[in-house]
């Protein structure tokens, strides 16, 4: 410290922030919301790639598994106990059944010879970059949406036939074959939501254009309306209840039936998503910024003590406030949930808040920690085994927005910028809370985050 002038010294700058560590993308409405989307009504054309398979077809590739049923997410114990989640499997493992969120067990009595293989999202992370590296090459505007998925822009390409078009989307498959080994699968069509369709008309490995209207009404109009962005279940099961449950049926309804089930704006956003008429922006996505923040784990194994689960909300404070002070935005609610074991997955919410708009880890963690032990400690009387945990913010603030009675400590404030610093140079875990030593031990799908 200058101890003439009382200043603290200059820490350097934290660095990269690594944002999507630890994070799976799900759909984001932003994507076909007013503000992503190009002005006007000129006719546009888009192509997705899907990796099919991706982790798995990452897995095989890497291990010489071609032709075997590979799930992702599982691991068996040293007694041959398989334990785990499957994140994804091979089209050999789909074959016998095995699906997305089955439990390891499950998909071993489906076929006792399956391979376990752990997430290792840093390889898959490798991959992706090479794809990304590839469709550069093939267009300027170029989105990742996911480790596995891509769009591309190629309206300079919208006068041309079906063959040149066709001819394009084989250069691109071959392309990445060439540099990764990896198949795809490649749809083609007149918005994003409709070449997203596209591409999964024909997979593994397929090749799909739909451009002309005509095409449009035969093949995509017949698909059910939950295969469209953001219509999930229960939206589904209201639009069934009205009599409409593809997207020629809400196409021909109108947008009005939307708007009154689902609001003014965003009725009228998932209509026209579901009719095709976005013009959606391709975005590298290099200034994405999400609505919220969270972090879930599922425990290898269940527990009964509080202060495992302490400290497992302690690491899931210390994932969100890192990505809170990367995207420069702040909170001040919080919410939280705690899943018992047991076939019912059953267990308790909470929200809290913390003193003021922070990113800062010891004031979410102390409020949290509040809020939740005696919850922890009850149900512990009632016999509850805690097996998951989450923690989250409701609504994020920009960090320059000013508080009247809160201001967060300006040593803890330098301190999370040290913290930053080094975790950011040398990996993510080189400090910690002392409080996360307790948590709950064991393997999970995630091969990086086991012991």
């Amino acid at each position: 410290m200058d101890l003439q002038n009382n200043t603290p010294p200059q820490l350097p700058d934290p660095g990269q922030y690594q944002l999507s560590k630890n994070v799976h993308n799900i759909t984001r409405y932003q994507t076909v919301a007013a503000d992503m989307q190009h002005p006007g009504n000129k006719p546009r054309l888009y192509v997705h790639i899907d990796m099919n398979a991706f982790y798995a077809q990452v897995e095989q590739l890497c291990y010489n598994l071609y032709g075997m049923p590979v799930a992702v997410g599982g691991w068996r114990k040293e007694d041959g106990t398989v334990k785990g989640i499957v994140a994804t499997s091979s089209y050999e493992a789909r074959a016998l059944g095995i699906k997305t969120a089955m439990s390891a067990l499950q998909a071993y009595k489906l076929c006792p010879y399956i391979i376990f293989k752990q997430v290792d999202y840093e390889k898959y992370r490798a991959y992706s970059k090479r794809i990304k590296n590839v469709l550069d090459t093939f267009s300027p505007d170029v989105e990742a949406y996911s480790m596995d998925e891509f769009f591309m822009d190629i309206t300079w390409k919208k006068d041309d036939s079906r063959e040149e078009l066709v001819e394009f989307g084989w250069n691109i498959k071959e392309a990445i074959l060439e540099e990764t080994q990896l198949y795809c699968s490649v749809g083609i069509s007149t918005s994003k939501t409709y070449s997203k369709l596209t591409s999964d008309i024909e997979k593994p490995n397929g090749l799909t254009v739909i451009t002309q209207q005509d095409d449009i009404e035969k093949r995509i109009w017949p698909m059910p309306l939950d295969e469209v962005w953001g219509i999930g279940r229960r939206r589904y099961e209201k639009l069934k209840s009205r009599g409409v449950s593809t997207i020629g049926c809400a196409v021909e309804q109108g947008y009005p039936l939307f708007q009154k089930l689902f609001g003014q704006y965003f009725g009228k956003m998932l209509w026209r998503t579901a009719a095709g008429k976005d013009r959606a922006i391709v975005s590298d996505d290099s200034e994405y910024v999400p609505e919220r923040v969270s972090y879930g784990h599922t425990f290898s194994t269940w527990t009964n003590d509080p202060w495992q689960v302490a400290a497992e909300f302690a690491k899931a404070t210390k994932q969100v406030c890192y990505r809170l002070r990367g995207y420069g935005k702040k909170s001040d609610k919080f919410f939280g949930n705690v899943r018992f074991q047991g076939p019912q997955k059953d267990g308790f919410s909470f929200t809290f808040r913390a003193p003021g708009l922070t990113n800062l880890d010891g004031y979410v963690l102390q409020n949290c920690l509040q809020k939740v032990m005696p919850m922890l400690f009850y149900c512990k009387k009632q016999g509850k085994k805690f097996r998951a945990i989450m923690l989250g913010t409701t609504e994020l603030n920009m960090t320059t927005q000013m508080e009247l009675f809160f201001q967060e400590n300006p040593r803890l404030q330098r301190l999370h910028q040290a913290m930053d610093y080094l975790n950011n140079r040398f990996g993510l875990d080189t400090i910690d809370h002392g409080i996360s030593q307790y948590d709950v031990k064991g393997h999970t799908h995630f091969k990086e985050r086991s012991i």
